[in-house]
């Protein structure tokens, strides 16, 4: 059976991640995509917000993490926007995609570096 979805892509934010002093101190852009799964036949039927999960809140968590607490790895910056919207919201199940645009690698020409995650609610 199909799984409905709410769906945010090309979130941009400015962020403190990596592993090197530069990117902490300097910062960068961060693109996000994020997808949470859950039952939208009600609010399909009743217009209402309550029924639903709002796009406003799932970004502000999303930005508040990746704004937020600095971090190495993006996988971890990930790991923690999802357990933060399975822990805030009814979702059953969130997909993230964190992109870093032009990644500081020597030599390098990289449109970005990606990490993409997809976790259940236990």
């Amino acid at each position: 059976m199909p799984t409905d979805r709410i769906i945010l892509e090309g979130m941009q934010f400015y962020g403190f991640h990596g592993v090197n002093p530069e990117e902490r101190t300097l910062g960068q852009s961060y693109v996000v995509d994020l997808a949470v799964e859950l039952d939208l036949r009600q609010p399909g039927a009743s217009d209402r917000l309550e029924d639903t999960v709002s796009y406003t809140h799932l970004y502000r968590a999303v930005q508040e993490v990746v704004e937020g607490e600095s971090r190495n790895l993006l996988e971890a910056t990930a790991q923690a926007i999802a357990s933060r919207v399975l822990a805030e919201f009814p979702v059953t199940a969130v997909e993230v995609r964190i992109k870093k645009p032009r990644p500081p690698i020597r030599g390098s020409v990289i449109d970005h570096a990606a990490v993409e995650i997809y976790r259940t609610r236990d």
